[in-house]
């Protein structure tokens, strides 16, 4: 396949997902914990531990994200869920002491990511999970782009393996900027090129002029 035939897309950022996205896609497939609000007739071959035809009101189980936004309302209650354990308070206290010791890629590795999507269930801790989420990534952001920034030509296997997903692909682009910054400085750089929004704009006023 050639190596332009598919342009890699940035995950979302909030409670949607991004489905051009492969991080986004994967994300969808992690599993919550939940517990049935109601009985699910003839729906017991999706709950392995049991051999009951039907899944009964209050069986705890894991879905899939994609499942379990599917299935919940708020309305009529059909399932509760329950925070995966990184974004419970015991978390969020290690977090508010010192977000960058935590091995994010062992406890995701979306955490943030997931974390937006916990936000679309209703629960009173919500806004705590929200601060912690924005304060993990604003005490974590500058040391990930430091060490991006410090890594030239070097293995970064050691720099990249307790970061999340999205800390990952900002640690990329703080390579390649790097990178291209220091071929530039070697005269070694392709041409400058205008900018795609810049590109746009004179579109937009070639266009309104023949209009």
């Amino acid at each position: 396949m050639d190596a332009l035939s598919y342009m890699p897309v940035p995950p979302g950022i909030g409670m949607e997902e991004n489905f051009f996205s492969l991080d986004d896609i994967l994300l969808s497939h992690e599993r919550l914990p939940c517990r049935t609000e109601s009985a699910f007739p003839r729906l017991g071959f999706l709950e392995k531990s049991s051999e009951s035809r039907d899944i009964p009101e209050g069986t705890k189980m894991e879905m899939p994200l994609w499942l379990a936004k599917g299935l919940y309302e708020r309305k009529r209650r059909v399932l509760s869920m329950e925070l995966p354990k990184v974004y419970r308070e015991g978390w969020r206290t290690v977090f508010g002491a010192d977000p960058a010791v935590v091995d994010l890629q062992k406890m995701g590795p979306y955490y943030y990511g997931l974390g937006s999507q916990m936000l679309h269930f209703d629960s009173p801790e919500n806004p705590e999970i929200a601060n912690t989420i924005l304060q993990t990534f604003i005490g974590r952001f500058r040391r990930t782009m430091d060490s991006s920034q410090n890594a030239y030509n070097e293995d970064t296997s050691a720099l990249v393996e307790r970061l999340d997903c999205l800390e990952r692909s900002l640690f990329k682009s703080g390579q390649s900027g790097l990178n291209s910054f220091q071929l530039w400085e070697k005269g070694r750089s392709s041409h400058l090129t205008a900018s795609s929004l810049v590109l746009n704009y004179r579109k937009r006023k070639i266009t309104d002029l023949q209009a």
